[in-house]
């Protein structure tokens, strides 16, 4: 319902109380929103952020989840409840200090500062659900594999990547679109050089009270999370896409 709602609101006129649908269609505030060069250096940016966040992302934490999975050394408990404290401490604060510190490297008001900052909060969810995929992995598998005559690299090719894909795409994805939707840490590291999509919103709505703004937003704003998600779907089978959230 909350969903439909946006959606009559996107392309809704006039509406007014006791209408149960709008009275007046059309796509006027549509034109105003797209006609803002604002508007769309923002939504530019917010691509290249969540695709740049999310490989450099993968680059990084996939190997430390193997490593916390399959590994034994000194600290690795430590190493994981690190990750998980970093996301119960108040992300507000945390994200002040390290602008704080990004000052110093002049790293405030750039591409990268941005990145960096997005890529701390990323990495909970790049790390702990494929690590718990690579610990769920079937053993016997790869040791009949290496029984046959395989050796690791293509055992880990052809046996472990494979049953570790669902929860590595679903971590992917979750990354993608947490990496858009970002507020605190584009608008502390970004603005007012740089701008995103949901730093814009929050400006329009704001700036004048008018509903349909929000509402146009809220849809571009969906938009690519929902083609994210078609895509892991064709990608990735259904039923496996669905175990990598744990269904």
């Amino acid at each position: 319902m909350p969903i439909a709602t946006v959606f009559l609101w996107a392309f809704a006129e006039q509406w007014y109380y006791p209408a149960l649908l709008p009275t007046d269609w059309g796509l006027r505030y549509w034109h105003t929103t797209l006609a803002r060069a604002d508007v769309l250096s923002a939504l530019r940016l917010s691509l290249a952020l969540s695709v740049t966040v999310t490989l450099l992302s993968a680059v990084i934490c996939l190997p430390a989840a193997y490593a916390f999975a399959r590994m034994e050394f000194v600290g690795r408990r430590t190493f994981m409840m690190s990750f998980l404290a970093i996301n119960a401490f108040p992300r507000f604060g945390l994200i002040v200090m390290i602008a704080t510190l990004f000052l110093s490297l002049r790293l405030v008001g750039t591409f990268w500062g941005i990145v960096l900052v997005q890529l701390l909060n990323t990495m909970l969810i790049m790390i702990w659900l494929p690590s718990a995929a690579f610990r769920g992995v079937d053993r016997r598998l790869e040791e009949a594999a290496r029984d046959v005559g395989a050796g690791p690299i293509r055992t880990f090719v052809r046996i472990t990547i494979p049953q570790a894909a669902p929860a590595i795409g679903a971590a992917m994805l979750l990354t993608f679109v947490s990496t858009f939707y970002e507020t605190e840490g584009a608008w502390l590291v970004g603005a007012p050089k740089l701008r995103t999509m949901p730093m814009v919103m929050l400006q329009m709505i704001t700036g004048q009270i008018v509903v349909q703004y929000g509402a146009v937003l809220s849809v571009l704003l969906w938009v690519p999370s929902f083609i994210a998600l078609l895509f892991a779907r064709r990608v990735l089978a259904s039923n496996q896409f669905a175990k990598g959230f744990g269904a």
